[in-house]
């Protein structure tokens, strides 16, 4: 089911589909055959039907919002695990930072300034992706 709205978040038309619709469409068109009646029982049926119509867009729309809920528990319950994960990560690297990269890093932060490229010169501990990889040792040239 969709809601199409105006500029002013009024409700112009709704879209359904599949059984909804079909159950929309008869509602409207019963509520046409009574309008074309003038009797003063056509007004109370025309009034139930309008509920009964009102009834259901309430119902979709409960169900649409309770979805919506639900797609935004779990993508809050992912960002909560990936801040978990950058959170020990960083910690991981403050550890592993020597204080020379630290002092840079804070004035960086104050400053607002980029960092500055890295460059093999610079000592410092093992990048984490070479922290699990055995070092390869050459006795000479392979065959």
């Amino acid at each position: 089911m969709f809601l199409l709205t105006d500029g002013s978040m009024r409700v112009q038309g709704i879209r359904v589909q599949g059984h909804d619709e079909m159950a929309v469409n008869l509602l409207f068109w019963e509520l046409e055959q009574h309008l074309k009646s003038s009797s003063g029982a056509s007004v109370v049926a025309i009034d139930n039907k309008i509920e009964q119509a009102m009834d259901l867009v309430k119902s979709h729309l409960m169900y649409a919002v309770r979805e919506e809920v639900e797609v935004l528990k779990e993508q809050i319950k992912e960002l909560i695990e990936r801040n978990s994960q950058l959170e020990q990560e960083n910690t991981l690297l403050k550890t592993l930072a020597s204080p020379e990269q630290m002092a840079q890093f804070q004035a960086q932060v104050q400053t607002g300034s980029p960092p500055a490229p890295s460059t093999a010169a610079t000592p410092g501990p093992p990048s984490t992706a070479s922290l699990g990889q055995p070092a390869s040792h050459s006795s000479g040239p392979s065959a």
